[in-house]
C-alpha cells in the first residue's frame, strides 16, 4: 500500500513539475533573449558613438594628419595617433587613414610607426569611459575600472619601451621590411567586418558617413573640406549598361534620419553623441541588473569557475595564451578592439571575468584589431602595396613585443598590478576616474604635442626632469614595498611630505566641498522659487476671495465706510 500511494503521489506531481520546469525554461529563455537585444543594441550605440565623434572631429583630425613637419618628430607622432584615434574613436578608422597616407606617399613608414602606436593608446578610451558607467555600486566599479584600464597599462608601457628602442634602432621597420621582401604580396580586399552584418541594418537607418572625407583632408584634397561627412549619395548594386562591357552602379538617395538635415556636421554629431551616450549608459545599466539578477548563487560560481579556471598541471601555463588566441578570434570577427573590451567590461565588473583572466584577453584584442589595417593595406596600389603592408605588420609586430615584455614570466605582468591600484583610487575616490581620463587621453597628450612643437630644446628641458622626478619616486616606492631597510630612514615613508604631496584626501575634501556647495545653492535656489511660488498663490488667493466678498457683499462695506465717516465727523466736533 505504502509503494501504491507513493507511486499516486508522484504521478499526481508530475504535471506540476512540468509546468514548472516549463516556467522556468521560459523565464531563462525570455532573459537571454533580453540579454541579446541589449547587447545588440550598446552595440549599435558604440558604433553611433563612433560615427558622432567622426562628425564633430573628423576633420580635424584630417588636418592634424596633414602637417608633416609635426608627424616627423617620433614624441609628436605618438600624441597625433592618440589624439586623433580619441576624436575618431576608432583605432581602425584611424590605422586605415594612415596606411592610406603611405599608399599616398605623402607619409613615410618611419613617420607612421609612432602614429601607429598612439592609436593603439587611444582605442582604450571607449571601454574606460564604459566603466564609468558602473560607477553606482563600488566594487563592481573598482573592478570594472580596473578591467579597463589594463588595457592602458599595457598599451602605456610598450610605449615608454618600444617607442625610444624604434627611434633609436628602427626594429620595427626592419622586422616589417623582412618579412614584406620575402612575400609575393597581391592587391585584395578591404577588411571583411563580420559584426556589421548584423548592425549595420539598424545603424545605417540612423547615420552614414562618407569617411573617404577625412582620408581626403589628410591627403590633402581641398575639395573634400566643403563636402559634409553625412552621406547623401549610396550605391545600389550593379546595373548593366548595353553596348558596354561593364557594369555601373547605380545611385540613389540613401536612406538615415539625418539624409535631407541643413544641420552642420557637428549639431549632427553633438546631437547623435548625446542620443548614444543616453542609449549606451540605459543599456549597460539594464545589463548589468539583468546580469546581476540572472548570475546568481551557483550560476556565478560555475561560470566564474570555467572561465577562470587554468588547465591541469603541467598545462596551466597554456590557459593565459588560448585566453589571447579567444580574444583576438573574436576581435577579428567583430572588426574592433573598442566593442570587444566594452561588452567584457560589464562582466568584469560583476565578477564573472577575472581580471587575471581579463588581461589576456585584453592582449589578444589587441592583436585582433591589427587584421583591419593588414586587410586594408591588401587593397593598396600596386606601387605602393609594399610600403601600406609594412606599415601594418608594424602594428602587428609592436603588439607582439608587447606581449613578450609584459605577458609571458608572471613578475613582468605589471599591468595587472597598475590597474588594481587605479580600481582602489577610482572606487575610493570617484572624481578620480574623470580626471584620469582627462589627463591620460586629452591633457598630457595636447602638453607633450605644444612642447614637441616648440622643439627637441624645449621638450627635452621640460621633460627631463619631470621623467627623472618619476622613475625617482616608482623606484623609491618599490625599495619601500620590497626593501625598506636599504633606504635612509627618511625615505622609508613619505610621511615628510605635506598632506597634498602624498595623499587624494585633500583634492578630495576641497571637490565635496565645491560639490556639496553647488548642490545646496541649487536647493537653495529651488526652495526659494517654491516659497516665492506658495507666496504669489496664497496671495492670489486671498485677493481672489476679498473681490468675491466684495461682489456679494457690497451694501454692507459701504455702510461700513459711512460709519467711519460719521465716527471721524464726531470726534472733530
Amino acid at each position: 500500500t505504502t509503494i501504491v500511494s507513493l507511486s499516486s503521489t508522484n504521478v499526481l506531481h508530475l504535471p506540476g513539475l512540468c509546468q514548472n520546469e516549463r516556467r522556468r525554461l521560459s523565464s531563462v529563455l525570455i532573459n537571454v533573449a533580453k540579454v541579446l537585444l541589449l547587447l545588440y543594441m550598446f552595440i549599435c550605440s558604440l558604433d553611433i558613438l563612433s560615427s558622432a565623434f567622426q562628425l564633430a572631429g573628423g576633420k580635424v583630425a584630417g588636418d592634424i594628419f596633414r602637417d608633416s613637419a609635426i608627424l616627423s618628430n617620433p614624441v609628436a607622432g605618438l600624441v597625433v595617433g592618440i589624439l586623433v584615434t580619441v576624436l575618431v574613436q576608432s583605432s581602425s578608422t584611424s590605422t586605415s587613414i594612415i596606411v592610406s597616407l603611405v599608399s599616398s606617399g605623402l607619409l613615410e613608414v618611419r613617420s607612421a610607426t609612432p602614429i601607429i602606436m598612439g592609436s593603439n593608446i587611444g582605442t582604450s578610451v571607449t571601454n574606460t569611459i564604459v566603466a564609468l558607467m558602473q560607477a553606482g555600486e563600488r566594487d563592481e566599479f573598482k573592478r570594472a575600472f580596473a578591467g579597463a584600464t589594463v588595457h592602458d597599462c599595457f598599451n602605456w608601457l610598450s610605449v615608454l619601451v618600444l617607442l625610444p628602442l624604434e627611434a633609436s634602432s628602427g626594429l620595427l621597420r626592419w622586422l616589417s621590411h623582412a618579412v614584406v621582401s620575402s612575400f609575393h604580396l597581391k592587391g585584395g580586399q578591404d577588411a571583411p567586418e563580420l559584426l556589421k552584418i548584423i548592425t549595420e541594418p539598424f545603424t545605417k537607418l540612423i547615420i552614414q558617413l562618407d569617411k573617404s572625407v577625412i582620408t581626403g583632408i589628410a591627403t590633402g584634397n581641398e575639395h573634400m573640406r566643403n563636402r559634409s561627412l553625412v552621406k547623401i549619395w549610396c550605391r545600389s548594386g550593379p546595373q548593366t549598361v548595353r553596348g558596354m562591357n561593364r557594369n555601373l552602379a547605380k545611385m540613389q538617395k540613401c536612406r538615415h534620419l539625418f539624409v535631407d538635415s541643413s544641420m552642420s556636421d557637428l549639431a549632427v554629431g553633438l546631437i547623435l553623441l548625446a542620443a548614444s551616450l543616453l542609449v549606451l549608459c540605459s543599456c549597460l545599466v539594464l545589463l548589468v541588473k539583468l546580469l546581476n539578477s540572472l548570475l546568481k548563487g551557483q550560476v556565478t560560481k560555475v561560470i566564474h569557475q570555467l572561465i577562470n579556471t587554468d588547465f591541469p598541471y603541467p598545462f596551466q601555463w597554456l590557459t593565459g595564451y588560448l585566453a589571447i588566441l579567444v580574444g583576438a578570434g573574436m576581435t577579428f570577427v567583430v572588426q574592433s578592439s573598442s566593442v570587444f573590451t566594452s561588452a567584457i567590461t560589464p562582466l568584469i565588473g560583476i565578477g564573472v571575468i577575472s581580471l587575471e583572466r581579463a588581461y589576456p584577453l585584453t592582449l589578444g584584442s589587441n592583436i585582433g584589431t591589427t587584421t583591419t589595417a593588414i586587410l586594408a593595406a591588401l587593397a593598396s596600389p600596386s606601387d605602393k602595396l609594399a610600403a601600406a603592408f609594412q606599415v601594418a605588420l608594424c602594428h602587428f609586430f609592436f603588439n607582439v613585443l608587447g606581449i613578450l615584455l609584459w605577458y609571458p614570466v608572471p613578475l613582468t605582468r605589471l599591468p595587472i598590478g597598475m590597474a588594481r591600484f587605479l580600481g582602489e583610487r577610482t572606487a575610493k575616490y570617484r572624481w578620480f576616474a574623470v580626471l584620469y581620463l582627462l589627463l591620460c587621453f586629452l591633457l598630457l597628450p595636447s602638453v607633450v604635442l605644444v612642447l614637441s612643437m616648440a622643439g627637441w630644446q624645449v621638450m627635452v628641458s621640460v621633460g627631463a626632469p619631470f621623467v627623472s622626478v618619476l622613475v625617482f619616486i616608482c623606484v623609491i616606492n618599490m625599495l619601500q614595498a620590497c626593501r625598506p631597510h636599504c633606504l635612509p630612514r627618511k625615505l622609508r615613508s613619505w610621511d615628510f611630505l605635506p598632506m597634498w604631496m602624498r595623499s587624494l584626501k585633500p583634492a578630495d575634501t576641497v571637490i565635496t566641498r565645491v560639490t556639496l556647495s553647488c548642490t545646496k545653492r541649487l536647493g537653495h535656489g529651488k526652495n526659494r522659487a517654491m516659497q516665492r511660488k506658495h507666496q504669489l498663490a496664497a496671495k492670489s488667493t486671498t485677493s481672489q476671495r476679498n473681490v468675491q466678498l466684495a461682489g456679494e457683499n457690497p451694501a454692507p462695506s459701504k455702510l461700513h465706510d459711512l460709519h467711519r465717516l460719521q465716527d471721524s465727523m464726531s470726534t472733530r466736533l
